[in-house]
């Protein structure tokens, strides 16, 4: 049995879910998130908590996924996803040009102006060091900071760049001076 699979998702007050064929569609009070859904497995609802419940064992590969991935949704709907993102490097910045694009300083020779996907927000503090990507799709979140990570990721021997807020770099030592 799956450990993830058999843990029941608690449906909080105002969310609703419904299926359509193969997807899920999630409800609450930040927006709707859609989720694929395997055949052969389904979803209960007992008192307000939800399970996921297989046929067969022949889809246990798919049960603490879906399972998880439901789960993600009901949370997005609730309380959203955030990523938090920092800028290290002398003259390295980002700053928001209008609601929809992202312009960064990232010590190129231009400006790299990145536009936001729907759903998608980011707050940049007044330092302009500091980001903060947030949405109600945990996919779509951590999709769009990982692709800001990857215009500079951090170097390993100077450890500027743009990096996530909780990564913990190794920082290499550099040549050593011949005598």
């Amino acid at each position: 049995m799956s450990r993830i699979g058999k843990k029941p998702i608690p449906l909080p007050k105002g969310v609703t879910y419904a299926v359509e064929g193969n997807t899920v569609r999630v409800k609450g009070p930040k927006g709707e998130v859609t989720t694929h859904m395997p055949a052969g497995v389904k979803l209960e609802q007992n008192d307000g908590i939800l399970t996921v419940v297989r046929e067969d064992d022949s889809k246990a590969a798919v049960h603490g996924l879906v399972r998880a991935l439901v789960n993600n949704s009901v949370e997005g709907v609730t309380r959203g996803w955030t990523k938090e993102l920092d800028i290290v490097g002398i003259g390295y910045r980002a700053e928001m040009k209008g609601k929809g694009t992202v312009v960064f300083t990232l010590g190129y020779s231009h400006l790299i102006e990145y536009p936001l996907p729907a759903g998608i927000g980011v707050t940049v503090d007044p330092k302009q060091t500091h980001l903060t990507v947030s949405g109600i799709d945990r996919q779509k979140v951590g999709f769009v900071a990982a692709e800001m990570r990857s215009l500079r990721p951090p170097d390993p021997y100077k450890n500027k760049g743009v990096r996530y807020s909780d990564e913990r770099l190794k920082k290499k030592v550099g040549k050593t001076g011949a005598k």
